[in-house]
């Protein structure tokens, strides 16, 4: 079922959408100090929710898959300061 959506609207839907990357490196920066602060079960879900967000950033998935093998905050702490420079 199409929805027609008002001006107003398309021009929220728009600037979310447009938003969705500088949104992904906030919470990617905030997953850090989650990441620092956890351990156990919470760790895990913690790494979970980053691999989403380094996903959905377009990070490669060997950089992925060597920060969950390492398993440092201070490693993804340079991953956010290299986004970051990029924007």
């Amino acid at each position: 079922m199409a929805r027609d959506f008002s001006p107003y609207q398309q021009k929220v839907i728009k600037r979310f959408y447009d938003n969705q990357n500088p949104i992904a490196h906030e919470r990617l920066a905030e997953l850090v100090g989650e990441l620092y602060l956890s351990s156990g079960k919470k760790r895990e879900k913690v790494w979970s929710t980053i691999v989403e967000t380094m996903k959905k950033l377009e990070v490669p998935e060997s950089r992925i898959k060597h920060l969950i093998e390492q398993d440092k905050p201070e490693l993804l702490a340079q991953l956010v300061k290299e986004l970051e420079a990029k924007n």
